[in-house]
């Protein structure tokens, strides 16, 4: 609690190689407590929620389904390491997507600052997401240009003096999504993940397109709510609540049938 009052609650993971069949699931981040101060410089998550029981309902999966979780979970076991020649070109490929008329002086870099990363150095923030983070962005700036540029410019609405930086916004919203839909489970312990698995299984990038979608919710409710840098706790909450309301319409067959995705332009 600092001398403004407020408080905030920041997760960092701490497992990249958790075991599957761990139902407790109970590894896979540290909370840490500190001063709001800190959402300047990167931003809090609030996707660690207090568990309610273990004894929750689990989902079969068809054969398709299981391989098709496990081949996301790969992915978001990946950490980023700035030493592999491949997570160094993804980060290049970001950069030149967000600003293709300024050149990247290199991967470790005041210029980082610009995109909303916390300090010079991209990497010392993907511990929250892991390499999928940084897909997820990539994703993002490539099937959604005009609403990735407008969110990393703030273009749409009346903004706060004091607004949310892009970047580590974006690891927040790929934390947030793989607790949300419980994706470090071995099979789907909610509705809402069983729903978005039978989506996986029918399209590969269904995690992506997800994230485009809620990043720009997100950012939806940020204006809607006149949010300001302390208030991002609580449109994460909200923006959480309305994508598993969505998930769980009765008409929804596909990602593109949620209300939400309209709000996405390319």
């Amino acid at each position: 609690m600092d001398d403004r009052g407020g408080s905030f609650v920041a997760v960092r993971r701490i497992s990249q190689g958790l075991e599957r069949g761990n139902t407790c699931h109970s590894t896979s981040a540290e909370v840490v407590a500190g001063s709001t101060a800190w959402l300047g410089r990167g931003l809090s998550c609030v996707c660690a929620q207090s568990r309610e029981s273990d004894a929750r309902p689990s989902f079969d999966l068809t054969p398709s389904q299981e391989e098709c979780l496990q081949r996301l979970q790969n992915r978001i076991d990946i950490a980023y390491d700035s030493s592999i020649p491949e997570h160094q070109e993804a980060l290049r490929a970001l950069w030149n997507a967000a600003f293709p008329e300024e050149e990247l002086r290199g991967l470790i870099s005041e210029q980082w600052k610009e995109m909303g990363w916390q300090g010079k150095d991209p990497s010392t923030d993907f511990r929250g997401g892991g390499f999928i983070s940084l897909e997820n962005l990539l994703f993002f700036a490539t099937n959604f240009p005009k609403s990735f540029k407008d969110l990393l410019w703030k273009l749409e609405g009346d903004r706060s003096v004091w607004e949310y930086p892009f970047a580590v916004a974006g690891v927040n919203i790929t934390f947030m999504l793989i607790q949300m839909l419980d994706l470090e489970a071995v099979k789907p312990r909610t509705m809402v993940g069983a729903v978005f698995l039978k989506f996986l299984s029918e399209n590969e990038s269904a995690f992506d397109l997800l994230y485009c979608i809620t990043f720009k919710l997100m950012d939806h409710q940020w204006l809607a709510m006149r949010a300001s840098y302390m208030d991002f706790n609580t449109v994460m909450k909200a923006t959480r609540r309305q994508l598993e309301r969505e998930l769980l319409l009765e008409d929804i067959t596909r990602l593109e049938d949620l209300p939400s995705y309209s709000l996405l332009t390319r």
